[in-house]
């Protein structure tokens, strides 16, 4: 049944891939645990990239439309998908959002995933790229702890730097960690309430654009 599951997943993915390819979108997959700074961090995205390309977004949560309300307020669509008791979006649920809503071409498609660090890992959803990100207050030992969201990761933003002098937080322990498991994943330093690092994060994401496109 698990693969039977896995396998459906599979073949969504691909069909969501085509789907961006095609219309040049970029999209990427915010994963994270809960209040690592997720929504924070779009609503500062959306602000630096609404001037230079179409954004929309895709909000996932167990309950509640509260992000996507957010989110809209920035100006840009949202739609929210509330899982119920899943853990995790899929990409059938993805499919039925880009199927019903038509993105804009050449647009930068973000996918706030449910806050979890282990049921969205094993989930592809056909995105371009996966973005974990993990805040100062969570403490360094989560890449350890859930390798695979990390290892299935392009990116991992370590977010909350502001707080780092007030935290149990060892940076050199969760570079480490997020080496060993993967030695290529990009590391970003970022704090979206003093803005340190939004640059390097709004360059990545224009470079992924850039080669989507």
């Amino acid at each position: 049944m698990k693969q039977s599951v896995l396998q459906e997943n599979r073949d969504f993915a691909a069909v969501n891939r085509d789907y961006f390819r095609a219309r040049k979108i970029t999209c990427i997959n915010l994963v994270s645990s809960p209040g690592s700074g997720k929504t924070s961090l779009l609503e500062r995205s959306i602000r630096e990239l609404k001037p230079l390309f179409p954004v929309a977004v895709i909000e996932g949560d167990q309950q509640t439309s509260r992000d996507s309300e957010r989110i809209g307020k920035t100006g840009v669509p949202a739609w929210q998908i509330n899982t119920g008791l899943g853990c995790h979006l899929d990409a059938k649920m993805i499919h039925g959002v880009i199927t019903s809503h038509p993105v804009p071409a050449n647009s930068i498609l973000f996918i706030e995933n449910v806050g979890n660090l282990v049921c969205p890992a094993m989930y592809d959803l056909g995105e371009t790229k996966r973005a974990v990100i993990m805040s100062v207050t969570e403490g360094d030992d989560k890449p350890a702890k859930y390798p695979f969201m990390f290892h299935s990761s392009d990116i991992c933003v370590i977010n909350k730097m502001d707080l780092l002098p007030y935290v149990d937080f060892s940076i050199d322990q969760a570079v480490h960690d997020l080496r060993h498991i993967k030695p290529e994943i990009g590391i970003l330093y970022l704090s979206v309430k003093d803005g340190m690092g939004m640059e390097e994060w709004i360059k990545w994401i224009r470079n992924v654009h850039k080669a989507t496109a």
